[in-house]
């Protein structure tokens, strides 16, 4: 485990930080203003990212995956049917996580700084600090990992 210490500039913080938590397993990322104010000091604990071996690949994770469509209207339905300020279940959240990888697949590799990757990427680091706070992996394989268990189970 290391430490990465980035100094950029403020608008770039979002996509400097984008590319590290790509390249590297990271854990939370610590922001400071610089002592000037101009610019951005951005702190971070990483780890080399696991052997891609350990992980499914998205094929092989959404392989009995439901289309795009019927997975956006399943979410929309399921918010829906919610009450306000209701916590679903973590099912929902997977499945909403896999959804956002899943579109932003579509993107990449043209694109790794879309909106639709940072989405996904904010997506999948919500449900591993829900299941696992402090644990450094890349989120999105984990999110691929926890739903290629999921269908697992229905089988």
């Amino acid at each position: 485990m290391f430490e990465i210490r980035v100094i950029c500039d403020p608008a770039e913080s979002d996509r400097v930080t984008t590319a590290l938590t790509t390249a590297f397993a990271t854990g939370a990322v610590r922001r400071r203003r610089t002592r000037d104010g101009a610019q951005t000091r951005l702190y971070l604990t990483a780890d080399h990212l696991p052997d891609p071996a350990d992980w499914p690949t998205p094929e092989q994770a959404y392989a009995k995956a439901p289309s795009i469509i019927c997975e956006i209207g399943w979410t929309a339905r399921t918010i829906a049917t919610a009450e306000c300020f209701t916590e679903l279940d973590r099912d929902f959240y997977l499945r909403k996580a896999a959804l956002l990888d899943r579109i932003a697949l579509m993107d990449e590799p043209q694109d790794l700084f879309s909106e639709a990757t940072e989405t996904a990427h904010a997506a999948a680091l919500s449900l591993l600090d829900t299941d696992q706070p402090g644990v450094i992996c890349d989120p999105r394989a984990y999110v691929r990992q926890q739903y290629a268990l999921l269908t697992a189970d229905d089988q």
